[in-house]
Formats: structure tokens, sequence, C-alpha cells
């Protein structure tokens, strides 16, 4: 039960995470990843964010493999949520001042 609810949390975590990623590189623009340099300000080409984006992708489909996910007002559903909800609204100073949002 516990590993489940880890894994699907982190799972909102990663799925939301690679649509970034994964929007900018389709669209062609340079976007942050974690093999940028310098690492956290520098940015990476589109190709390696359509890359890193399919990657947390996979990564999100997998974890949602472990355990039974069901979609509904389940708190396999909740713990999703809760997490695609932290990895989109944690602050990254770095990003959101290019934007003009500031936290």
């Amino acid at each position: 039960m516990f590993w489940s609810v880890f894994a699907h949390f982190f799972a909102g975590v990663f799925l939301t995470n690679g649509v970034p990623h994964f929007v900018n590189g389709i669209s062609g623009h340079r976007f942050q990843t974690p093999f940028a340099s310098p690492p956290a300000v520098g940015e990476s080409s589109p190709i390696l964010n359509v890359l890193w984006g399919m990657t947390n992708f996979v990564i999100g489909l997998l974890l949602l493999r472990v355990g039974t996910f069901r979609l509904g007002l389940t708190a396999d559903t909740i713990v999703f949520f809760a997490g695609a909800t932290d990895g989109s609204t944690s602050p990254d100073t770095t990003r959101s001042s290019k934007i003009g949002i500031y936290f």
C-alpha cells in the first residue's frame, strides 16, 4: 500500500514535469534540463528537451503500474494529482523570473 502511494505521487510529478520539456522541444524552443551548461541556468536544445520530456513520461507511466491505479475519486487519483500539483507549482525562481512571475 505505502509503496503504491509513493509511486503514484511521483508518477504525477514526473508526468507533469515532462509537459514543459516536451512542449518547448516540439515548439523548437530551448529550455532548461539537468544536462544544460551551466546546470540550472543554461538551456538545452529542443531535441534534448523532447527526449527529456519523453523520459519523464515513461518514468511516470512505469510508476503508475506499481500497485493498482484506479481513476476516479479514489486515494490513488488524489495522490496522483497531489504529485502533479506539487510538480507544477513548486517554485522555480530561474524559470519564473523569465516570464515575470515571482513566488
